[in-house]
């Protein structure tokens, strides 16, 4: 499968996934660690990718929505954007919505 068909599926497939260097539990930089910990303050599930443990995703991603750092948040389909953003909408309690509509 062509890398950006295997993102898509990822994309499509999971509410919520979260592209990030390391995994919640381990995260290798501060954004993703700080974007991990607001969705994990959602106490929902959701699904996330370690880009450094997949070369083809780490090259690719920025190319699957125009937008070229990580970590990168999907919900619903949709991505809402990198650190900045998710800590944005969770100051003003807009990522916990916006979680529980997509895993409802």
């Amino acid at each position: 499968m062509e890398v950006l068909e295997r993102i898509k599926q990822q994309v499509d497939e999971n509410p919520v996934i979260l592209y990030m260097k390391g995994t919640p539990k381990m995260p290798m930089c501060g954004f993703s660690s700080r974007t991990a910990e607001a969705l994990q303050s959602c106490g929902k599930e959701f699904a996330y990718v370690n880009v450094l443990a997949d070369p083809e995703i780490f090259e690719n991603l920025p190319r699957f929505a125009d937008w070229p750092t990580f970590p990168q948040l999907y919900v619903n389909g949709e991505l809402v954007g990198g650190c900045d953003i998710t800590l944005e909408l969770k100051e003003k309690g807009e990522l916990q919505k916006m979680v529980d509509e997509a895993t409802a």
